[in-house]
């Protein structure tokens, strides 16, 4: 992989980034929470000033999509209108923080948001720019999965923890500790000798970096739940969002009827309190359907450094990978739609297809220049077949 492959930063809503059908404008709600008439105008925006299509990510946040450099400007003071924006690009790309979407009404997940975006804030810390945090203070951790750094997690008695990426276990805190503990991990994290932009935290633990015994904790988290899949909870209705894109009309009905909508990690969205499951094109609303199964980028010619159209060999080969296995296809090394691995990992190129079984954009491909529609004839390929 060319140093030049990677850009080493994400796009923001003040700093968007190019891509194939205009400029990408990333928006990240606070709290991981949209009220409805946030939704609402979100969906608005991206009709007058994108081309109507709206990226869920892997970071629970949206992109919206096809912005000219004329209806940026006009698009930022839509999202302060909304408040949605932050003040500048220093704070937006500190605010980097995964929330669980299972909160309750009267629980610390939204106030521990609230209190750590506003830390960040206030802070000077420069973090590399996918350093993220998680809070994840369910009776179950949900995010486990998820790429973060530092995260706020709560212990098999329910009392809250501190634990740095990497660390089996975390540092039990007092509920008015666990922000400035959080904090504290990430300026070690900054102030032990990490200059590499791109650093994260399990890397740097691995490498044989020790946190100081102030910040160590000898705590195990709590259990790990299964799988969110579409379906109703407690706290309302969860559907999947095919290859993680939606448009302004199918997020317009999302937030119909005054539901709030709340972003998760997992191309998913719940519809706060809501009883029924919504329908609306594009929305996943059976647990086990296929296309949850598979991950595509943008590819071409949404994204300029795509060399396919990846979202259409993703659909077409949905139905053949196996219940148990995840597809992952990409259009460049880069990986942008999924960082981990995968039961299988198609990556584009100017040559054809490389194949990654049980591994990510950036491992070794058992196999290199595979044909497209070699690939959609003889599927069995991928999982190591004829």
């Amino acid at each position: 992989m060319s140093a030049a492959s990677v850009k080493g930063w994400c796009p923001g809503a003040i700093r968007p980034m190019p891509s194939g059908d205009g400029l990408v404008v990333r928006v990240r709600p606070f709290g991981g929470r949209l009220d409805a008439a946030q939704a609402a105008g979100l969906a608005d925006l991206a009709e007058r000033h994108g081309n109507g299509l709206i990226d869920v990510t892997s970071r629970a946040n949206l992109q919206i999509r096809g912005v000219s450099d004329t209806s940026h400007r006009l698009l930022l003071d839509g999202l302060a209108q909304l408040t949605l924006l932050d003040p500048d690009v220093g704070t937006e790309s500190r605010r980097n923080i995964l929330v669980t979407p299972f909160w309750r009404d009267g629980d610390e997940t939204q106030a521990l948001a609230a209190e750590l975006e506003e830390a960040l804030a206030d802070s000077m810390l420069e973090l590399p720019m996918k350093f993220g945090f998680a809070i994840d203070d369910g009776k179950s951790r949900v995010l486990a999965g998820n790429s973060a750094d530092v995260r706020i997690e709560r212990d098999a008695a329910g009392g809250l923890l501190v634990r740095a990426e990497g660390a089996r276990l975390g540092r039990s805190v007092a509920r008015g500790e666990a922000v400035a503990t959080a904090l504290a991990v990430a300026r070690w994290f900054v102030a032990s000798g990490v200059k590499n932009r791109r650093g994260r935290m399990a890397t740097h633990l691995a490498s044989g970096a020790k946190l100081p015994e102030a910040l160590r904790g000898e705590t195990e988290p709590a259990p790990i739940m299964a799988a969110a899949r579409p379906g109703l909870y407690p706290q309302g209705a969860m559907v999947g969002v095919a290859f993680g894109q939606l448009s302004h009309a199918t997020l317009h009905q999302l937030s119909g009827c005054g539901h709030a909508l709340r972003m998760t990690p997992w191309r998913m969205v719940l519809s706060e309190g809501k009883r029924t499951m919504p329908s609306a094109p594009g929305l996943i609303t059976e647990p086990y359907d296929p296309a949850l199964r598979v991950i595509a980028c943008s590819g071409a010619p949404r994204c300029r450094e795509a060399h396919a159209d990846t979202r259409a060999l993703a659909a077409a080969l949905a139905h053949n990978i196996g219940a148990a296995a995840q597809l992952h296809v990409s259009g460049c090394v880069k990986g942008c739609a999924h960082s981990g691995t995968a039961a299988i990992t198609l990556v584009a190129t100017a040559q054809g297809f490389d194949l990654v079984r049980s591994g990510s954009t950036r491992d070794e491909p058992v196999l290199r220049g595979l044909d497209r529609d070699d690939i959609i004839s003889d599927p069995s390929v991928l999982m190591g077949g004829n």
